[in-house]
């Protein structure tokens, strides 16, 4: 059978809905019941980025050197925490997924290794994410926030108290990158709100060219300021290095953030 132009390998549903395995030219990607892609990976290179929206995700490198721990809220097919673990050997992942059958995808069609680096909890991510922050949690370098279901971000980690218990979960330098569509625009500009509230207006806003996703980069009190010809530099070796376009984030990071910029870079 053929869908959203490509063959399913995998169709069943779960009490949240729909979940699908495609298959085109090469790719395969997870689906919630539309034609939007929760996840892809290049059956040839699974180590690589395919959607444009996850290697914007990765953004974060152009102003942090390592990480050592991260937080994945969101797993899908687990594209962007298979990637951490293959280019991060000393970086420890915790992601949190809602569906447990979306966890048993990432790992059958996915390839999503057994790592001891990896810890998965299947629960709500608004929920651990409350209660992590009320007993003194671990910290995190990175928080990916990546939390979307067939209807748009999940209901509960729209909220301000939310937002506010990440900011606890970061280590001073850390960052949060949260992916939203710029089509939901009061979800969006709420978010966006909250954010800069939260993290005094060091919140970078990134548009993912010829797609709907916006991802928002909030930078915790002491990440520090960054020379704009240095990151120039940086992000050349970085897209060498990772096949990633780093300078096309950085050029449309300075385009799209003319008042909040100054707060991350020098110019």
């Amino acid at each position: 059978m053929y869908k959203y132009d490509g063959l399913v390998i995998y169709q069943n549903h779960d009490d949240e809905g729909v979940l699908e395995v495609i298959e085109s030219k090469g790719v395969r990607s997870l689906h919630f019941g539309s034609t939007a892609k929760q996840s892809s990976i290049d059956l040839d290179d699974p180590e690589t980025l395919q959607l444009p929206y996850a290697r914007a995700m990765v953004s974060w490198l152009l102003f942090k050197d390592k990480v050592d721990k991260a937080l994945v809220v969101g797993l899908g097919g687990g594209s962007l925490t298979r990637y951490m673990l293959h280019h991060f050997p000393d970086c420890r992942i915790r992601a949190v997924e809602y569906r447990d059958s979306v966890v048993k995808i990432a790992r059958s069609h996915f390839g999503l290794p057994l790592d001891a680096r990896l810890k998965i909890i299947v629960g709500d991510g608004g929920e651990y994410i409350r209660q992590q922050a009320q007993t003194a949690g671990e910290e995190y370098d990175v928080i990916y926030l990546d939390a979307f279901d067939v209807d748009g971000l999940a209901q509960s980690i729209a909220s301000v108290a939310f937002f506010d218990a990440c900011k606890t979960l970061l280590t001073p330098d850390g960052i949060m990158l949260v992916n939203l569509w710029g089509t939901e625009t009061s979800v969006y500009r709420t978010c966006l709100d909250w954010l800069q509230d939260i993290f005094a207006d060091k919140v970078l806003i990134l548009p993912v060219r010829n797609r709907g996703n916006i991802i928002l980069l909030a930078f915790n009190q002491k990440a520090g300021r960054h020379d704009l010809k240095e990151l120039q530099y940086k992000a050349k070796l970085l897209e060498e290095h990772y096949r990633i376009e780093f300078p096309v984030f950085l050029k449309d990071l300075n385009k799209h953030n003319p008042y909040s910029i100054h707060t991350v870079v020098t110019k």
